[in-house]
């Protein structure tokens, strides 16, 4: 043709022509039983499902082809593909074409959401007063050269996507009956060249979904989109053109942002409602004739504080221990003791005792890799559960909680105590790793509620065994790159395509990929669970280095060490008073008092009961006891902190008014024993106050001992193992050490305030 630009305005001015005359202000809305959902499918995903859930929130029709079909259109995620998806739509129409008044909506499945109503979507299809809508980016694909013979656009998105179509049956099938290559080909590409070919866009009267009206693709238009709360439902709203898209599509690299705001939309959590769609599909295990097996992965990967009380938490699941299966991979020796000790008492607790031990030499990949394979191989287990020692589950019903939560892969929110640190990551960056959720301190801090699909997890969850041996049948899923094993298990579960080659696959090659596994990965923050301790500076030279743990794991630290009764002293006044200002109330516990005589005797040096004192400013002391300083054992530091956290709160009770600084210069253990210091002749201390704990038992571990307070002369004979005297130093108390007449007495004295 001699004129091409001529012809082009012609067939431009055809149609408006057409589009005046088609359009009638009160032209009637199309019924939605006219209204035909089409996609494309050949497995149950877990993003399939979620659509279908989607589409049954709003009663749409949708018929899914290519069911159980053997996918053939490559990684159109990664890739160039999805030529099946236009054979598949070009055989469903070919039944349908004859239907002028039916309008087909033809979208992708496995990272689709609705967010409209069927009403809605005809309603914008038809203002639109176009035969063919396409949804519209702003990027093109896959053919850049392509971009300028689009048509140019004053405001909105100029490219085509092919993961939406709208139409009516006959121009639909009008575009795919020209349909004539290989399921291997580019959908995406077909349809580009259809629609910059002016005469075709023309007559088959298409257009794109230039402002997202209809179809919202996030790839390249994530920071363009938020979610809108309503009373009943949450909607996605596009900022850059103020309007809210019917259909969201997580193309390309943002399936991870569509999951999350899927997490919402249409109707799963609202700020009114809370959490819609938790019960979906739950279990109840009381209806159970006999509860699942359970395969338990235990894994210690470095030294980490407080692993005896891990293991009385796993203990104190309530689960039966006959349908729990025990792996424990431990590549500390330092554990070594805390493991034996737990296998001799409880070996035969439960169904099976596994442990492998730092001798294997396993690399935690590795490791990981062979206790997940311990329940894939075993056709009787039900699921599969994964907690590192660093997880203290305080929640006894943990298990059955997960397992009634009916996910293929689920963990709890655990935390490190006043942090905002926690087992998962609400978003991830653009290189895989952490990046935080605009909902992530939210679901941390308990201010929303619910079960929650995200991107990464680690240290606690349970896997369906199921899911094990079809979907996750590989045997390798922890080690994978450089990345740490939860990444790598992350990764794998959540968007690893199998791949052959190791370079882009050729067409001829995209039979040889698998479709994205697509597993979902959930975090559940409906009850509290437990928390995560800190493994760093866990120095493992002490004999009883949990001791050292006060300031790193506090709340772990109190759980141990501090009286179980302590707290009563503030709700129930639960403290005592032998001799006048002389109180007496619960502090330490019988693990405290044990460990730090255990130190102590560990480090063997008394002093003797001497004047002469190096130790001490002076070199003299002339009141002397045969002890030991907390410094001498570098525990004057957390010594002092045990004094500001807990003593400190029963000073300001006892003495009302006085607010001590908490500062003690001298912190010391002191031993009794008849053959070597027996008692302790009268005296002052140099403190404001002195705090006294008994460290054994009278009765037990010693016999006499006490104190006798002259001025009022008082007496008190019976210490009570991990209680503590609190008395003033100076002045009005004068006191002295009772004979012990047999075996050994210990105690630890603090002159606070000197």
């Amino acid at each position: 043709m001699k004129h091409p630009r001529i012809f082009q305005l012609i067939c431009l001015l055809a149609h408006l022509i057409y589009k005046a005359h088609s359009f009638d202000g009160n032209q009637q809305s199309v019924p939605t039983d006219k209204l035909l959902v089409l996609t494309v499918a050949t497995q149950e995903t877990d993003g399939f499902l979620r659509f279908m859930q989607s589409a049954s929130y709003f009663n749409y029709t949708v018929k899914v082809l290519g069911m159980g079909e053997e996918w053939k259109g490559g990684d159109v995620g990664r890739s160039i593909g999805g030529g099946q998806k236009v054979r598949l739509l070009k055989e469903a129409m070919e039944d349908l074409a004859d239907q002028e008044d039916l309008v087909v909506l033809f979208v992708d499945s496995y990272d689709v959401v609705f967010a409209g109503s069927p009403e809605e979507l005809l309603r914008k299809f038809q203002q639109a007063s176009h035969k063919v809508m396409f949804a519209a980016e702003g990027l093109i694909w896959p053919d850049k050269r392509l971009s300028e013979k689009y048509p140019s656009v004053r405001s909105g998105k100029r490219f085509l996507n092919s993961g939406g179509i709208i139409g009516y049956a006959p121009f639909i099938n009008r575009i795919v009956k020209q349909w004539d290559l290989h399921d291997n080909d580019d959908d995406q590409l077909f349809y580009t060249k259809l629609y910059v070919d002016t005469q075709q866009r023309v007559s088959l009267n298409m257009t794109l979904d230039h402002k997202c009206q209809i179809f919202q693709n996030l790839n390249g238009a994530i920071d363009e989109v938020m979610l809108k709360f309503a009373t009943d439902r949450v909607r996605v709203r596009n900022t850059m053109y103020d309007t809210l898209p019917v259909v969201v599509h997580g193309n390309i690299n943002t399936k991870i942002y569509l999951n999350y705001l899927a997490n919402y939309v249409p109707n799963a959590w609202n700020y009114e409602q809370g959490c819609r769609s938790c019960d979906q599909n739950m279990v109840d295990l009381s209806l159970a004739n006999e509860y699942p097996s359970v395969t338990v992965g235990v894994f210690i990967e470095q030294p980490v504080p407080f692993v005896p009380e891990f293991f009385q938490r796993l203990l104190d699941l309530d689960y039966p221990k006959d349908k729990l299966n025990i792996f424990i991979h431990n590549s500390e020796v330092y554990h070594e003791k805390h493991i034996q000790r737990f296998w001799e008492e409880h070996r035969n607790t439960f169904a099976s005792f596994k442990v492998v031990g730092p001798e294997e030499n396993l690399s935690e990949g590795e490791a990981r890799n062979m206790g997940m394979d311990s329940c894939r191989k075993d056709a009787q287990c039900d699921y599969y559960f994964s907690i590192d020692a660093a997880v203290q589950l305080t929640n006894k019903q943990t298990l059955k909680i997960l397992i009634e939560q009916n996910r293929k892969i689920i963990g709890p929110l655990v935390t490190r105590h006043g942090k905002l640190w926690s087992n998962f990551w609400g978003a991830l960056s653009l290189d895989g790793y952490y990046a935080r959720s605009e909902d992530y301190i939210d679901i941390v801090q308990g201010k929303r509620v619910g079960v929650w699909n995200i991107p990464f997890m680690a240290h606690i969850y349970l896997v369906k065994g199921e899911v094990l041996r079809t979907e996750m049948k590989e045997r390798n899923y922890f080690v994978l790159e450089k990345l740490d094993p939860d990444m790598a298990l992350c990764r794998n579960a959540r968007e690893l395509t199998r791949q052959r080659e190791k370079d882009s696959p050729s067409p001829e090659s995209f039979h040889m990929l698998r479709p994205p596994k697509g597993i979902f990965m959930y975090i559940t923050n409906r009850h509290e669970f437990g928390r995560l301790i800190s493994t760093a500076n866990y120095n493992t030279t002490h004999r009883n280095s949990d001791l050292w743990q006060i300031f790193e794991n506090p709340v772990d630290w109190k759980a141990k060490y501090i009286h179980p009764d302590y707290v009563r002293i503030f709700t129930e006044n639960h403290l005592e008073q032998p001799c006048p200002d002389v109180f007496w109330f619960p502090v330490f516990s019988e693990k405290a008092c044990d460990e730090l005589v255990d130190e102590m005797e560990n480090f063997g040096t008394w002093s003797g009961g001497k004047h002469e004192d190096k130790r001490i400013t002076g070199g003299y002391e002339s009141v002397p006891t045969d002890d030991i300083h907390m410094k001498q054992i570098n525990y004057d530091k957390e010594w002092l902190h045990f004094i500001r956290e807990f003593i400190a709160p029963v000073t300001l009770k006892v003495f009302s008014g006085y607010y001590t600084k908490a500062y003690a210069i001298m912190n010391f253990v002191v031993k009794y024993t008849p053959g070597r210091q027996a008692y302790l002749r009268p005296h002052h201390d140099s403190s404001t106050f002195t705090i006294n704990i008994a460290l054994n038992s009278k009765g037990t571990d010693f016999q006499g001992g006490g104190c006798r307070f002259h001025r009022y002369n008082c007496s008190i004979e019976s210490p009570r193992k991990g209680w503590s005297f609190m008395h003033p130093g100076r002045l009005t108390h004068l006191h002295e050490g009772l004979p012990t007449t047999n075996g050994t007495r210990y105690i630890a004295v603090s002159f606070i305030d000197p």
